[in-house]
């Protein structure tokens, strides 16, 4: 069954606790956790099993894909539109998919509690939170590219989520497209870096960021094209800097 199943269907029944687990029960008619939000402590009990911390990371992406929708002042048709493209969303389960997107929406709290509480989830899995991010990404771009008001809306994502500012570059620049993309933020590098310090973080970041990877610590399959699409981009950055320097 697919992640847009598991989550519809009744199969999201575990103890996540404060405000994503709140969203969840709340469409689902019944409130499974502690309406917990704002300035009180976040309820953030830990999904013991990888479906629950799939299910997890899917409330996730879909709460702060409906605030960033806002960032700008309003929700547009193809904002909408767009998340359900990016994430190919099977037709029969757009409609109750649509419902967490627009609860998340009318929500009148901030969009701090839901990246509060991912971030705690996966505090041991950054690659997953970059993931995460990425998918914010491809949802602005896909309206045309990330304007001002989005850009800082992830930002302060980013910060929440642990990542300083050259890293929200780096990821920003990983996500921009393999044409428009600089080769060296894309590695987090700059163009003083050595040919060993090239190589390495080239490693590092395939290591960390290799699809299979990503899913066995909790990103849904059905988000594998972001992380594809990602790699893509950090195999393209290297090879420029592999030809420009003529490294072997």
């Amino acid at each position: 069954m697919s992640i847009w199943g598991k989550l519809v269907g009744g199969f999201a029944g575990f103890a996540l606790g404060g405000p994503l687990g709140a969203l969840l029960g709340a469409v689902a008619g019944h409130l499974m956790v502690d309406k917990t939000r704002g300035g009180t402590a976040i309820s953030s009990s830990r999904p013991d099993t990888l479906a629950d911390r799939q299910v997890a990371f899917t409330v996730a992406v879909i709460a702060l894909g409906a605030k960033m929708a806002k960032a700008d002042g309003h929700v547009s048709r193809e904002e909408i539109r767009a998340f359900r493209e990016v994430f190919r969303i099977p037709p029969q389960e757009v409609e109750a998919v649509g419902r967490l997107f627009n609860e998340a929406k009318s929500d009148p709290g901030g969009f701090e509690p839901y990246a509060v509480q991912i971030a705690e989830l996966f505090a041991q899995q950054p690659a997953v939170l970059e993931e995460l991010l990425g998918g914010l990404f491809h949802i602005a771009r896909a309206t045309g590219g990330v304007n001002a008001a989005e850009l800082n809306y992830l930002a302060r994502v980013a910060r929440i989520f642990g990542f300083d500012q050259p890293a929200f570059e780096r990821i920003r620049a990983s996500h921009v497209g393999v044409e428009e993309a600089d080769p060296y933020q894309v590695l987090g590098l700059s163009p003083s870096a050595t040919d060993a310090e090239i190589k390495s973080a080239y490693r590092n970041l395939i290591r960390a960021n290799h699809p299979d990877r990503l899913v066995a610590q909790g990103m849904p399959q059905e988000f594998i094209d972001v992380a594809t699409d990602k790699m893509a981009t950090i195999n393209a950055a290297y090879d420029r800097i592999e030809k420009d320097r003529e490294l072997r």
